[in-house]
């Protein structure tokens, strides 16, 4: 079990460095004009084939920010968990590790949407309603990929039946690989937005899953 969160702890690290040069990359590489906005765009040339390859379409554009709301009630679930503990413990620090843990990690997730909404990097190949958008890295991605894990996780840990635990697994992986593909096809982000997506909200997982293992190994 040490090895196993230390392991996951670096895999964690990796993918945020992998993220940080992935920044860079878009930031320096093939850096020229395209979309319908007339802003640069890093990976020029590999990101208008792939937008041209898919289109727009915007029916899954839409779906896809309605299922959004799915992670959001994961959160308040676990939320409601922890609340809950504290009513009943009377103590914040009887609250279980990891669910306190699962909020401040929801935090920083909160707080990397808002960091580059602020610092755009890229801006979406068309205007949504008129309005031109950040678009890196997919925030609809970045919620799925970082939240729909931690359900998996936390169904691992506390529940007992195996038969409901691969049922909550098969699902959620059905439904984040679900997301994911039409919100790359839906053609309102750069392939390069959605793999920084990955890269950052994967990153942020391990690393959460990480130091819960290594909390359980002390």
């Amino acid at each position: 079990m040490k090895e196993r969160g230390k392991r996951t702890l670096l895999i964690g690290l990796s993918l945020l460095v992998l993220f940080a040069l992935w920044t860079v990359l878009i930031l320096t590489v093939d850096v020229r004009t395209a979309g319908e906005t007339g802003k640069d765009i890093g990976f020029a040339s590999l990101n208008g084939w792939f937008h041209g390859f898919t289109g727009v379409h915007m029916t899954a554009y839409y779906i896809t920010d309605w299922l959004g709301l799915v992670p959001v009630f994961v959160c308040f679930l676990f939320g409601l968990l922890g609340l809950t503990q504290l009513v009943r413990r009377k103590s914040l620090m009887k609250v279980d590790p990891d669910i306190l843990l699962l909020g401040l990690y929801y935090v920083v997730v909160i707080l990397c949407y808002l960091l580059f909404e602020m610092i755009p990097i890229n801006y979406r190949p068309i205007f949504i309603e008129g309005r031109l958008e950040a678009s890196y890295p997919s925030s609809t991605t970045l919620l799925v990929l970082s939240v729909m894990p931690t359900l998996v996780f936390q169904s691992e840990r506390r529940l007992k039946h195996p038969g409901m635990k691969k049922v909550i697994s098969v699902l959620t992986s059905l439904f984040s690989l679900f997301m994911v593909i039409e919100r790359l096809v839906s053609g309102v982000h750069w392939l390069t937005d959605i793999v920084g997506s990955v890269f950052l909200s994967m990153g942020l997982f391990f690393i959460y899953k990480g130091v819960v293992l290594r909390i359980r190994e002390v």
